[in-house]
């Protein structure tokens, strides 16, 4: 598969499933059982009336009833007298997409969406009951539904970012899995420890031997897991940090309560690189939703990362004393204010209104991006308190370790205990730190609006007949 494909979601088809009325139901029966088919709905009170199996359905009241569907026409009141709630379900599901077809003459067909690699392979099982699956074009106005590649386990173990967050737009590039790798930095860099990053490596193997057992629909989160234990393992070599400042290993890089403010400076850095990285995808997917002019003037385009860089250099050339830097800078954050400013005036009712819709907008623009980098600062601050507890906890135990047997068993315990609290509290607060800063600091950039997700139609089909004594009363 293509770099360029990999980087965006599945590609859709509008199509029309077409056959004759004669053949319709095992059309749709084997669209269900193919299950990659998404089939338009029609809201219309015309159809909301239950059919014959829904009705039977609702008189057996299930508490529960995944569908299923007979490949044969089956006899309702035989499954209604045998409590078969499940193929009750799938003839309903069938009643009610039958009833929104369209017909002509002795044909009847349906319009939705499938995957563009899906649409011979899913027509070829129709041939043989003269039905077909023909492409149509994609309705002005309308965007497809959206299916992201989940191919691989890095990548399936990522996802839950990205759904936690809404429906990746159709037009926009796949974040996932940078949204991962910028995740698991960010978590590392606040919960730098090797010893408790390499416990979450400790965990993520039991994960990926599906151990314990109850934990085993977890399984698939394992390289997300280890992942961040990986992070973490780094962040702490470079800290010089196991299980707090035992001494284990040498500081490579700092020590965050030595250099609290280097560690500040690194975060601010590492939030502008990962901003500017933002608007860079940013200014993507606005000229994939709406052409150039929109990513020109969007102040999540062009618009806004001429006046984040600008900024940036202005802030830059103050700080070193470079002119030059300066006046550059706030030339081209002049150019980014003006063209978001024409951009946001455009969509606005125009006026006095307008303008000061505009005016306020602009100055929530400018306001929004320093904040947003100073955001960035909780990357040290939560490092250094991860460092402060170990250092608590270390200095606790060492204190008690000389003072004879029994306080050496005290000491244990609060190394334990200690650390289990730390690595339990610190683990919360930068799991959700980490997404805080991802969801509003970079996807806020990333995307403009939600997508629909893909949700094609899919029932397993029961091929063998019901048995005789099954329909029994």
């Amino acid at each position: 598969m293509p770099r360029p494909e990999v980087a965006r979601p599945v590609r859709m088809q509008r199509v029309a499933l077409v056959a004759p009325q004669a053949t319709f139901r095992d059309a749709l029966v084997r669209i269900a059982e193919a299950g990659n088919v998404e089939i338009d709905r029609i809201d219309d009170p015309a159809h909301a009336a239950p059919g014959p199996a829904a009705r039977r359905l609702q008189r057996l009241r299930p508490q529960s009833a995944d569908a299923v569907l007979c490949a044969a026409p089956p006899d309702l009141d035989a499954l209604e007298q045998a409590g078969r709630a499940d193929l009750l379900a799938g003839e309903a599901q069938l009643e009610e997409r039958i009833a929104g077809a369209v017909r002509r003459g002795t044909v009847a067909a349906l319009a939705g969406w499938c995957p563009a690699a899906e649409v011979h392979p899913t027509a070829a099982r129709l041939t043989d009951i003269g039905g077909v699956l023909v492409p149509l074009p994609t309705p002005g106005g309308t965007d497809p539904p959206t299916l992201l590649r989940f191919a691989g386990p890095v990548r399936r173990s990522f996802a839950p970012l990205v759904r936690t967050y809404g429906t990746v737009p159709y037009a926009d590039v796949d974040p996932t899995l940078p949204a991962g790798i910028v995740y698991v930095v960010m978590f590392g860099v606040m919960f730098g420890d090797a010893g408790h990053g390499g416990l979450l490596l400790l965990a993520a193997l039991l994960l990926y031997l599906g151990r314990p057992r109850r934990l085993a629909p977890l399984r698939r989160l394992w390289p997300f897991v280890a992942g961040a234990g990986l992070a973490s393992t780094l962040a702490g070599i470079a800290y010089g940090e196991f299980f707090g400042p035992t001494g284990v290993l040498p500081v490579l890089w700092l020590n965050p309560l030595d250099q609290p403010m280097r560690l500040l400076a690194a975060a601010v850095a590492l939030g502008a690189v990962l901003l500017a990285l933002s608007y860079g995808v940013g200014i993507v997917n606005r000229w994939r939703e709406g052409g150039p002019a929109n990513a020109l003037y969007a102040a999540s385009g062009i618009a806004g990362a001429a006046l984040f860089l600008g900024l940036a250099l202005l802030v830059a050339g103050a700080h070193l004393g470079r002119a030059a830097y300066a006046l550059g800078g706030g030339a081209l954050a002049l150019t980014g204010l003006a063209l978001a400013g024409s951009g946001l005036f455009t969509a606005s009712a125009g006026g006095v209104g307008g303008a000061v819709q505009t005016g306020v907008q602009l100055f929530d623009v400018v306001v929004r991006i320093g904040s947003n980098v100073v955001s960035f600062a909780r990357l040290a601050a939560f490092g250094l308190t991860h460092a402060a507890l170990g250092e608590i906890v270390w200095h606790g135990t060492t204190g008690l370790a000389d003072r004879g047997p029994v306080a050496l068993l005290m000491a244990v315990l609060v190394f334990t205990v200690g650390n289990a609290l730390a690595f339990a509290l610190e683990a919360l607060v930068a799991g959700v730190q980490a997404l805080r800063l991802e969801f509003y600091e970079l996807f806020s950039r990333v995307f403009e609006t939600q997508g629909r997700p893909f949700r094609p139609w899919q029932v397993p089909v029961q091929h063998t007949p019901v048995p005789h004594t099954e329909v029994a009363s």
